[in-house]
């Protein structure tokens, strides 16, 4: 049951009706819910931060709707893709897709692309309470503007959340370029190699400000392309009542950009990480990659005759995206009043130390800790690096730049089509004793590899992610790497090269977070423990789109053998024609 006050009331008469139903029949209890959706996925002309593009969008909206269930029910969204040149796919981040790997919606790992005119039903259990999102995973597409969150509640006699709280909000938050993906990749893929630069703004549920002055267009224009006054792009406003509790679920879907929330003059409380309960924390600043979600509990305690700032601003990259910006807003006051303080600016850009001492604070709730096994069966060490294959730029692991084949991995391991993808083993490890991760290599070419981490069902392994310099002197990147179908335990973190033998015997066993996304910081490692337990094929990577378009991603596979019957409707490209000719 939620532990949220002003729902008290309706949901003690709620169990009130169930308790009078069940002394009629004593075996009545609540049963899973099935919860239908029709998306069309289409093109529409949105002006977020005032600047009116092109963007991808669920039924004309962007962010899309906001699926709401309790944990155990079934979602079903039949999705229709109306974009006239291009596919798409849509990926259920930090749902397992347990029984369902066909769902995960990763093109090229587990699904051919939805076509142009097709429709595609995703359907799966939602198996955890806690906060999720969704978004496109076909190319670059997040970047259109095709996300939303995913709220899974408790069930009705389900363990309680170790907090409480009046009122339930959500935020999620985007980086916005208004470049289109096609010309990002295009200069991502090009020689010579264009980079997709700092975003213009950044999104607080959906709105941000672009300073339309900015524009090279003669000032008479100005209002076709960028208009100020434009209704979608007035902040948000976040309406409080003062006294109450709110727990706010904040979710980050940037395509490049690590951020920084906060909220003017009010101090938060960490409970919840990627779905997991955390041991609490206050904190006046959050730290937040893309792919990560937190709910943090907000009391409304300040003065409430006026309203207050709430900012996101760009850290681990020196900014030049102006500070993202909302309004907490008191009632009465009007929603839209600004504050009469400047905006925070947050913390320093650069200031690694303190995002590291975040996350290492966040540890397993004391009542909800599931022990990692003591022990792994496996360690896979990944040398993160950037290269050059044939001159273009690229991302690798061990050397290799991760290209998806044309049929899907899933289909391809369960029909046996060892023509599909190397079937050579990528390398478990790199050249620890060599390797300076602190400077430009001598030799920064690389090599593309489809290959896939064969991994032994339910067994235990190791990722230990490595960071070093990239092709540019004196200069480590921070990288939230996601795993599909799986959470991890995060073990610990190092500011150095890991250290395979002293470096084990610092690892956090006793109380460590379970997540879904985990930062790379610069020039250091990341250690992480998961159990291979969940059949299927799943996709470990950078969730910085243009790192993972150029190749930041590994691919593994545990129990494909124990996978039901495939869909056909996954089918449809590559070698998997063939499994749908008459």
């Amino acid at each position: 049951m939620v532990q949220c006050r002003s729902c008290l009331c309706l949901v003690a008469f709620f169990v009130f009706s169930v308790m009078m139903i069940s002394s009629v029949n004593p075996t009545a209890e609540a049963k899973p819910g099935i919860h239908f959706h029709k998306w069309e996925v289409k093109y529409a002309y949105k002006s977020p931060d005032c600047f009116k593009k092109l963007a991808i969008t669920i039924n004309g909206d962007s962010p899309g709707p906001t699926i709401y269930a309790a944990q155990g029910d079934r979602v079903v969204v039949t999705l229709t893709n109306t974009l006239p040149t291009e596919n798409v796919a849509v990926h259920w981040h930090g749902i397992r897709q347990i029984g369902t790997p066909w769902s995960d919606g990763t093109e090229g790992v587990t699904q051919c692309p939805i076509m142009p005119g097709d429709s595609f039903t995703y359907e799966f259990v939602v198996d955890r309470a806690g906060t999720y999102l969704y978004h496109a995973h076909y190319g670059m597409q997040l970047s259109a503007g095709l996300y939303g969150f995913i709220i899974v509640s408790i069930p009705l006699h389900g363990v309680p959340e170790p907090f409480v709280y009046d009122q339930d909000r959500s935020i999620i938050l985007k980086d916005w370029y208004h470049a289109t993906t096609y010309e990002q990749a295009t200069s991502l893929s090009s020689i010579p190699f264009g980079w997709v630069g700092e975003p213009q703004s950044l999104l607080i549920n959906g709105r941000g400000r672009f300073n339309c002055s900015l524009l090279n267009a003669p000032s008479s224009d100005h209002s076709e392309i960028c208009d100020a006054t434009n209704p979608e792009c007035s902040p948000y406003s976040l309406t409080v009542v003062h006294g109450e509790t709110y727990r706010l679920r904040i979710g980050s879907l940037t395509s490049l950009s690590a951020l920084s929330f906060q909220i003017e003059g009010h101090n938060m409380t960490v409970v919840e990480a990627d779905g997991n309960y955390v041991e609490a924390f206050e904190t006046k600043n959050l730290y937040i990659n893309s792919g990560e979600t937190y709910s943090v509990l907000v009391t409304a305690d300040q003065d409430p005759s006026r309203n207050y700032w709430i900012t996101t601003n760009v850290v681990n990259r020196e900014p030049s995206t102006p500070t993202g910006l909302a309004i907490f807003n008191y009632y009465p006051n009007h929603p839209h009043k600004y504050p009469p303080t400047a905006p925070t600016t947050g913390p320093l850009w650069n200031d690694i130390a303190s995002q590291l001492a975040q996350s290492r604070a966040i540890r397993a709730h004391h009542d909800f800790i599931q022990p990692p096994p003591p022990k792994s069966d496996r360690v896979i060490v990944l040398l993160n690096t950037q290269n050059l294959i044939d001159g273009y730029n690229r991302w690798s692991l061990n050397n290799r730049s991760l290209t998806l084949p044309h049929t899907p991995y899933l289909i391809a391991l369960k029909q046996n089509f060892t023509d599909a993808f190397d079937q050579n083993p990528p390398p478990d490890s790199y050249d620890i004793a060599n390797y300076d991760i602190s400077k430009v290599p001598h030799n920064v070419n690389a090599t593309s590899s489809n290959a896939v981490y064969r991994i032994s069902f339910n067994t235990t392994v190791d990722i230990i992610l490595q960071n070093a310099n990239t092709m540019t002197p004196g200069s480590s990147e921070t990288h939230p790497w996601h795993m599909h179908g799986h959470d991890f335990w995060v073990l610990g973190y190092g500011s150095n090269k890991f250290d395979v033998v002293k470096d084990p015997a610092t690892y956090n066993l006793v109380d460590p977070i379970m997540k879904n996304t985990v930062a790379l910081y610069p020039y250091g490692w990341t250690a992480l423990r998961f159990r291979a337990d969940n059949p299927g094929v799943w996709i470990f990577h950078c969730h910085i789109e243009p790192h993972f378009f150029m190749g930041m991603g590994i691919v593994f596979e545990a129990g494909v053998e124990m996978v039901g019957t495939l869909p056909t409707s996954i089918m449809g490209c590559g070698e998997t024609k063939r499994l749908m000719r008459p």
